[in-house]
């Protein structure tokens, strides 16, 4: 299938993976019969429907092969991620004039100079939160040489902002295409001038980076001549109540999986990410030959989370990238579920969108399988969830599973102890459990969404979020 045929048809093709996978679960499990224990106890939902319960735990056999089969598939994906990672390292073609072995190779015996670090933040009507963001860089241990303001169409008060906090100011000229087009303008005057140790970071201005940040990530490029981008954990700001928890919950998890990949980068987020030119230039140079999108662009305009398909470009092209857990960041979080709503839709569709774009690859396998597994606990989750509230409905007095029970018990300690760094709010939320099961089921719905929008080809929009006046962002971990 080719790539612009995938593009199109890339929710139709995981949702029918899914399926499938969910469907011979499902005849593999009623194959294998009733147990030879006393028979199934049963009850009425509204009256009409008669439903069987076994109140029995599964037998050992089924529990052994739950837990093989989970561990099986685990490790095959991490060895699969890991043995794509080295291959890419060690590669000599052509087609990843960024792998390590060829960086290392052309860079021996080169000295090009002090490490130096160029901000850009695109800007659309930031003048609430601008000021921080702009604050939180000129206060780092290692400042940098120069911060830009990249204003794109604004018609508040953000090109004073960013006059009066001291940096410089460059205003877009009849982009039309967003924050991938504002920066692309940018990086066209920019780049051209840029030696290999003149760093280049995009952060969001919405952001504010943790001390260390720069000081951590010059240190990694000194010593790497072969390292092509650094990227940010990042943290939720504090406030917004229970949905600002959940946020900030998520987002404690996801830094913790990144670091116990020892930084191996899924995403190199918008919110805080520092390039070498060489990086970005291969990518402008490479657009609509080996990677998607205009020749000469930097970033794809037509993507929707332009950060993730930067990535993705990187990766293929052999580019060596971290986050390293020193480098963190403070970002905005959504303060109303139908903001939520559109930022996780735009996020998904993205996503979709552009491993549809490059098509299954060595490169875009981890991203394939991450989808599948989403689209599989969608499943498993609904399932779960369905199959309380049916329960619930059809026995007369409540009965405690010690089996049920126990397993949740692991499930509650795991939830918690993801969260431990993010105080006792963070704790006594992931405790309850089952608002973040429901957390969870709208982001469930979320992903669903998307899947069926890029699937009858629904347009997608790109929405911005209007900030109000800023107050100081507290970050929750080792609050």
């Amino acid at each position: 299938m080719g790539r612009g045929k995938l593009a199109r048809a890339v929710g139709i093709v995981i949702a029918a993976a899914v399926l499938t996978a969910a469907a011979l679960l499902w005849l593999a499990v009623a194959a294998s019969g009733p147990t030879a224990s006393a028979a199934p106890s049963s009850g009425l939902v509204f009256g009409i429907w008669k439903v069987f319960y076994d109140t029995d735990a599964p037998a050992p056999r089924v529990v052994l092969e739950a837990i093989g089969a989970a561990v099986l598939l685990a490790a095959g994906v991490a060895l699969i991620d890991r043995r794509i990672a080295n291959r890419s390292r060690r590669s000599a073609h052509p087609g990843t004039p960024l792998a390590p072995k060829t960086v290392m190779a052309a860079t021996r015996g080169v000295y090009d100079g002090p490490v130096t670090v160029t901000v850009l933040i695109p800007a659309h009507n930031e003048e609430a939160s601008l000021a921080g963001t702009i604050a939180s860089l000129l206060s780092q241990s290692h400042r940098p040489e120069r911060v830009i303001v990249v204003a794109d169409n604004c018609t508040d008060a953000t090109v004073e902002v960013a006059q009066r906090g001291g940096v410089e100011v460059l205003e877009s000229v009849d982009n039309s295409k967003k924050k991938a087009g504002a920066l692309n303008q940018a990086l066209q005057r920019l780049l051209p001038e840029r030696g290999n140790n003149d760093l280049l970071m995009v952060m969001d201005a919405d952001t504010m980076l943790d001390d260390g940040f720069l000081e951590q990530a010059v240190a990694r490029f000194t010593s790497d001549r072969a390292l092509m981008a650094v990227g940010g954990l990042f943290y939720g700001e504090g406030g917004h109540g229970l949905i600002g928890q959940f946020q900030r919950n998520e987002y404690i998890r996801y830094a913790r999986e990144l670091r116990r990949r020892r930084g191996r980068v899924f995403v190199l987020t918008g919110t805080a990410s520092i390039f070498r030119p060489t990086a970005m230039r291969t990518v402008a140079e490479n657009r609509g030959t080996s990677l998607p999108g205009t020749l000469g662009d930097v970033y794809d305009t037509a993507a929707l989370t332009e950060d993730n398909e930067l990535t993705i470009a990187l990766k293929s092209l052999g580019g060596l990238m971290v986050s390293p857990a020193q480098c963190t960041v403070v970002t905005e979080l959504m303060p109303t579920w139908r903001m939520l709503w559109g930022q996780r839709l735009r996020w998904q569709r993205g996503a979709l969108e552009n491993i549809g774009a490059y098509g299954v690859t060595a490169q875009t396998l981890r991203y394939w399988l991450q989808q599948l597994g989403i689209g599989y606990g969608v499943i498993a989750l609904s399932s779960y969830l369905l199959l309380i509230f049916v329960m619930v409905l059809s026995l007369d007095s409540w009965i405690w599973f010690p089996f049920w029970l126990g397993l949740g018990a692991v499930f509650s300690i795991e939830r918690v102890v993801t969260v431990w760094k993010g105080g006792w709010h963070a704790r006594l939320l992931a405790l309850t459990v089952f608002p973040e099961l429901f957390f969870d089921t709208f982001l469930n719905l979320v992903y669903v969404k998307g899947i069926v929008d890029i699937s009858v080809g629904r347009q997608a929009t790109w929405k911005h979020v209007l900030h109000k006046p800023a107050v100081e962002a507290s970050r929750v971990p080792g609050s």
